[in-house]
């Protein structure tokens, strides 16, 4: 069969598993290299409080074992889940927070410590605080949702368009830089259809194969982001959660195969996936295979592109 979330052939038997999103931190810099993200069919990287980035990668094709660390839930994962039918495993969350999740109607595919799950340990570390080190792995995450019978293939409500070849040309891009603020991405061109990632100008590497992480699209789609008064943590006189309105449609670049183009994303309904078409309205085609999503806030200054 063919994997809707990258357009590549994959074992049927695979394709009959639910998708998992699971959350991932990236900050302070000592959690990296993380476990797992090079497995990912689809990795969100989002604005957290305080400037810096998290994680939610969708893992569907591949399983990957240690997965993590494992962080707390944000208001952008009630909607992740919603557009690839997927279960969500995360640590913990604010209150008003885990009770929209436990509202959601997702809840019944959530794996979290939140609501007393098993499905992670603690895998200790003396140059670690503890709350960085928390792991999980996908063949426990599928044996749990199993056993509550949530472990049913996907409905896919909507498809994004994979094409070998982009429909037009765009322009040269190698060099992709996100400056999230917390947070400095580096996205270079490998020549081979791939994009490998530095972070903070350091190689960033997946820590269960010891590989550059490696993506074929990075997708730069800018959102509102919306301050909310549900209060994350009180560092530093405190932050807020903020609301990533990832519906409606909004401004996107998307860089496959060395290459820019500029249009629209899309999501009209909370259980479509995200879409996207040219600033003339035609498909804007992914390049078949796995996809990083850079989400940034409308208005966005700080995306530098080198040919």
């Amino acid at each position: 069969g063919i994997n809707p979330l990258t357009g590549l052939a994959t074992d049927p038997a695979r394709l009959a598993r639910r998708p998992i999103a699971i959350k991932i931190s990236n900050y302070p810099p000592l959690v990296r290299p993380q476990a797992g993200l090079n497995s990912a069919d689809l990795v969100f990287e989002h604005m957290a409080e305080g400037n810096v980035t998290r994680f939610t990668a969708v893992f569907y094709s591949q399983d990957a074992n240690p997965v993590g660390s494992i962080r707390s839930g944000r208001l952008i994962d009630l909607e992740i889940p919603l557009m690839y039918d997927a279960a969500f495993a995360y640590s913990g969350s604010a209150g008003p927070v885990r009770l929209m999740f436990k509202e959601s109607e997702f809840f019944g595919r959530i794996i979290s410590p939140d609501f007393a799950h098993g499905g992670f340990y603690r895998a200790a570390d003396p140059d670690k605080p503890v709350v960085h080190t928390l792991f999980t792995d996908t063949d426990t995450l599928h044996y749990l949702l199993e056993e509550r019978g949530e472990d049913r293939p996907p409905v896919f409500e909507n498809y994004m368009a994979f094409r070998d070849e982009p429909l037009a040309a765009g322009t040269p891009a190698t060099q992709i830089e996100i400056a999230y603020g917390g947070t400095y991405v580096t996205w270079s061109y490998a020549g081979n259809g791939r994009y490998t990632r530095w972070t903070d100008g350091e190689p960033h590497y997946d820590a269960n194969t010891g590989q550059q992480l490696s993506f074929t699209n990075i997708i730069v789609l800018a959102a509102h982001h919306q301050e909310t008064d549900i209060q994350e943590d009180d560092a530093d006189g405190g932050h807020n959660s903020i609301q990533i309105q990832i519906w409606g449609e909004g401004p996107v670049s998307i860089f496959r195969d060395g290459q820019r183009f500029d249009g629209y994303w899309h999501r009209d309904d909370p259980h479509h996936m995200l879409t996207f078409t040219d600033l003339d309205g035609n498909i804007l085609p992914l390049a078949p295979g796995n996809s990083f999503f850079q989400l940034v806030p409308l208005g966005f200054d700080k995306l530098y592109v080198k040919p």
